[in-house]
């Protein structure tokens, strides 16, 4: 492979209800990132209706494909290669985006690149972004995962700590809708959290949500869940930007503690955040004190890369493209619990 030729990558993502292409050069350089959501569409049922998110990639996905395209500046005749999500996921959205990475990769005689939808969250951070290279720690926050991982290298990793139940964006969503805010909750939750005080104890201390690099959050929910039945039972006022702001402290705080941690264990200097849950203010804030307090570099996606999109399955199947590795062929399947 010539190391001077830029590589142009297309990525494809219909993993959960945003419908996304994005083409990115060498990894890092985003040239167009095209996002079609769905979230009004699943308002109504509160939350994500499987059925109705495949049937919705499927309309979308040609003309996702045509905009990629004509922002990037580029014909498809220069893609070296397509990337898409196969898992996880919801099984009838993943085909849909592996149906078409598969008939693009055939058309245009690419090779094909499978990519690992968390792994592809974690790559949101190298793009636009010269000064992160491995190795680092990446804290994977998002609504199905809760994980330290120990980024040794563009292809290698090693999970230090997960969560062992529930996911903090899973109980962030569960929280928001015994509240009535709707979906999706972790915003609604992060926006009144900044009107509130933590002022509530849903435990003694935040540290004991779990033991070691290890989270759990069915504890803390449960806690939340039975605070404001308590308070509705009692005739008590609800008070819910308090009750945000104090949910929000227990979740984040010991993502936080915990992060910093293994990072001053294994020497790094540097720390980036990753999923859905990046975005939570709170979280980015903390995580931005805590590297000035301990003089660790942080690397945070904007806003727009912390959620599901395309950009980032571009920028992991880059490298899985140059180390070759996750080549896959047309007998690519959906993995719906990678």
């Amino acid at each position: 492979m010539n190391a001077e030729k830029d590589i142009y990558i297309l990525g494809i993502e219909s993993s959960c209800d945003e419908t996304s292409i994005a083409v990115v050069k060498n990894g890092r350089v985003v040239l167009s990132n095209i996002i079609s959501s769905q979230i009004d569409i699943h308002k109504r049922f509160g939350g994500v209706v499987p059925e109705i998110a495949s049937r919705n990639h499927t309309m979308a996905i040609v003309n996702v494909l045509d905009e990629a395209v004509k922002n990037a500046g580029i014909s498809l005749d220069d893609i070296d290669a397509v990337a898409v999500t196969y898992g996880a996921g919801l099984v009838g959205a993943l085909l849909v985006g592996v149906s078409a990475a598969k008939s693009l990769s055939y058309m245009l005689k690419k090779p094909l690149i499978a990519v690992n939808h968390i792994r592809a969250h974690i790559a949101a951070n190298y793009l636009n972004n010269s000064n992160l290279v491995p190795p680092f720690l990446c804290a994977v926050v998002s609504g199905g995962h809760t994980e330290l991982v120990n980024i040794k290298d563009y292809i290698s990793y090693e999970i230090l700590g997960s969560t062992q139940d529930d996911a903090a964006g899973e109980a962030f969503d569960k929280v928001a809708r015994l509240l009535g805010l709707g979906y999706p909750g972790g915003p609604e939750i992060d926006k009144l959290a900044k009107l509130g005080n933590s002022n509530i104890e849903f435990f003694k201390h935040a540290k004991t949500i779990s033991d070691g690099y290890n989270f759990s959050y069915s504890g803390l929910k449960t806690a939340a869940v039975n605070y404001i039945h308590n308070q509705k039972a009692k005739g008590n006022e609800i008070n819910i930007p308090d009750i945000c702001a104090s949910f929000t402290y227990y979740a984040i705080e010991p993502i936080v503690e915990k992060a910093f941690t293994a990072t001053l264990n294994l020497g790094y200097e540097n720390i980036a955040l990753a999923g859905g849950v990046a975005a939570n203010s709170y979280l980015r804030e903390r995580f931005l004190e805590m590297g000035e307090k301990y003089k660790v570099n942080v690397h945070i996606p904007p806003l727009a890369l912390c959620t599901d999109n395309a950009a980032m399955v571009a920028s992991m199947g880059y490298y899985n493209y140059i180390n070759n590795v996750n080549i896959a062929d047309m007998t690519l399947n959906a993995n719906p619990s990678l």
